[in-house]
């Protein structure tokens, strides 16, 4: 069976969020999520804005993306209306961008908070 090709306007994009997840537990993937917004963020305002997105976005394999998708990535994500994202904004983005990473954000959660919490019981 041939799979089928992105519609033609839409980027090819493969999730990897869900092995990410798998194999670097949640703290983990909200650690390499946080590099990714360093990465596509204006390093000046802290935030990741249109320009930035668009001069670093090859970083992450997204240079086929074309401004309109950008743009719209931006505001899918921008939940206080400033067309930046700050870094909870790009993290939530990042999981809803992934359906499967969704299913499992409660596992993640309660696995990063509890890590979180053994972490503070260390510093006792």
């Amino acid at each position: 069976m041939a799979k089928s090709a992105a519609p033609k306007n839409q980027p090819n994009f493969q999730d990897f969020l869900p092995l990410m997840a798998e194999k670097l537990g949640g703290g983990g993937l909200i650690e390499e999520l946080c590099k990714g917004f360093n990465l596509l963020m204006d390093t000046e305002k802290g935030v990741i804005t249109f320009d930035s997105l668009k001069k670093n976005s090859a970083l992450l394999g997204l240079q086929d993306m074309t401004d309109d998708d950008l743009r719209s990535m931006l505001k899918e994500g921008d939940f206080d209306g400033d067309d930046a994202l700050n870094q909870m904004e790009f993290c939530v983005l990042m999981f809803r961008l992934s359906p499967e990473l969704m299913d499992q954000s409660q596992f993640l959660l309660d696995e990063a908070l509890q890590q979180d919490f053994n972490d503070s019981d260390n510093l006792l």
